[in-house]
């Protein structure tokens, strides 16, 4: 099991590892996925080498502060869909870096950017 402290999927960090059974990282969690309607967790999208991918709430086993402990395999692993449904978005903060004037309002103004996550 992942060492640190039990943790609820509300305050699961982005970029803490995810681990399969054999205690391999295979990537970090970059969104949770919840239907806040029914207060329901669905599972987390995790950036991995090949994408991002989505693992159900069914595979996770353990949620810890310093890591996510899943109940797949290394095989299991490679063979993770890519997240379906509406277009996931996440903010650009690359996008006002520089000494333009339009970035140096952007960062006055907290204006954020959005892209489409790859």
């Amino acid at each position: 099991m992942a060492e640190g402290t039990p943790i609820s999927y509300e305050a699961l960090a982005v970029g803490t590892p995810v681990l399969s059974s054999t205690g391999n990282q295979f990537g970090t969690v970059e969104h949770v996925l919840q239907i806040p309607e029914e207060d329901l967790f669905d599972g987390i999208a995790v950036k991995t080498h090949h994408g991002l991918r989505f693992v159900d709430r069914d595979q996770i086993i353990e949620m810890t502060t310093t890591a996510v402990q899943c109940a797949l395999t290394d095989e299991e692993v490679a063979a993770l869909p890519a997240p379906k449904g509406t277009l996931v978005l996440h903010p650009d903060t690359a996008h006002d870096e520089g000494p333009s004037l339009t970035a140096r309002f952007g960062r006055l103004f907290g204006r954020e950017r959005w892209k489409e996550l790859e």
